[in-house]
């Protein structure tokens, strides 16, 4: 089994490429960088469990039913009076970019704390713990019950994954940088793109210029070298996107594990919707290596599962096991299966 923790919330978007002042009607669906990792693995066929808390209404039931919907286990979610966080995403297009609009302020699960979570229970029978650095980033009570969350995993053997996922609209560089700190000596697998380990830990990529969309991978080797030896992470992976403009990216990953570097192959990307792209990522990874697979192979299969969401509305990879191998294993052309 593996273990997801953080926030999921209500996704309102405008259809298409509408722009928030011209649309007069919003899509709602589902999303949260924990909860989409978690979809993405029960999609792959893994025992997934997702902790969160949501409210006792309509909204936090309709939630519980998407999830179950996509297989989730969702038998330790949390129900209190209160609201649930929203998110509006305006996709972006050619040289405009994707905006992001959160109104999560006060939401049910930013407000628990260490008391409302038994971990010893919600961990029994995980071989995986998964969170992101959005979690502690909601509240310094749900920072504090992550803390203790890993410190129970690790206890029991568990291994442990973060990506950083640093958000500028929840915290600061310094409270980030700080908090994320005391969490990675508990970390075995981090994960982050190519502005998180610069925005959190201040290790910055040499080479490297992400407005324009170049990428030195012998910067992000030192990237990652520094941060197994600043926290004694084993292994790092660093999701690689080259920004050609909104609509159209090139997306490669690396994975850096006891000195050896891996590069997974470059995927040029239409993009039909990104949010999510690193979450997939995340679940690929944590899905090969969950099932034995080398470090090369899963690499380049969480590359392949994270390319394919590209391709599909909302936050889920709704994508299956075969469709990421054929294309780790080649097949990109897009041609129509009969």
């Amino acid at each position: 089994m593996i273990v997801t923790f953080g926030e999921i919330m209500m996704r309102l978007a405008p259809t298409g490429y509408l722009r928030i002042g011209q649309t007069k009607q919003l899509d709602m669906t589902f999303g949260g960088g924990e909860a989409n990792v978690a979809v993405s693995l029960a999609n792959f066929g893994k025992h997934a469990r997702f902790v969160t808390g949501l409210p006792e209404n309509d909204i936090g039931d309709a939630c519980v039913g998407e999830l179950r919907r996509w297989g989730v286990d969702v038998s330790k979610i949390i129900h209190r009076p209160g609201r649930m966080g929203l998110y509006f995403c305006e996709k972006g297009a050619s040289q405009r970019p994707s905006k992001v609009i959160y109104d999560r302020a006060d939401s049910v699960v930013s407000r628990l704390d260490q008391n409302d979570f038994d971990w010893g229970t919600i961990l029994d029978g995980a071989e995986w713990f998964h969170f992101t650095g959005i979690t502690p980033a909601l509240s310094d009570t749900l920072a504090d019950a992550l803390l203790i969350a890993c410190r129970t995993a690790k206890e029991k053997g568990i291994r442990i994954s973060c990506d950083l996922n640093y958000r500028k609209k929840l915290w600061s560089r310094e409270k980030a940088g700080e908090v994320m700190a005391g969490l990675m000596p508990y970390v075995d697998l981090l994960i982050a793109n190519e502005e998180d380990a610069a925005d959190v830990f201040g290790i910055h990529a040499e080479g490297t210029n992400i407005t324009k969309g170049s990428i030195d991978l012998e910067g992000y080797r030192s990237v990652a070298r520094q941060l197994t030896e600043r926290f004694g992470i084993k292994t790092v992976a660093i999701t690689l996107r080259e920004s050609v403009s909104a609509s159209d990216n090139h997306w490669s990953a690396l994975l850096y594990d006891d000195g050896e570097m891996y590069v997974s192959k470059k995927y040029s990307v239409h993009i039909v919707d990104r949010v999510g792209g690193g979450d997939s990522f995340a679940a690929g990874l944590i899905y090969g290596m969950t099932e034995g697979y080398n470090k090369r192979d899963a690499l380049e299969f969480a590359a392949a599962a994270s390319c394919l969401k590209h391709s599909i509305e909302g936050d889920f990879n709704l994508v299956s096991v075969n469709e990421v191998k054929a294309l780790a294993g080649g097949d990109g052309s897009g041609r129509v299966q009969r």
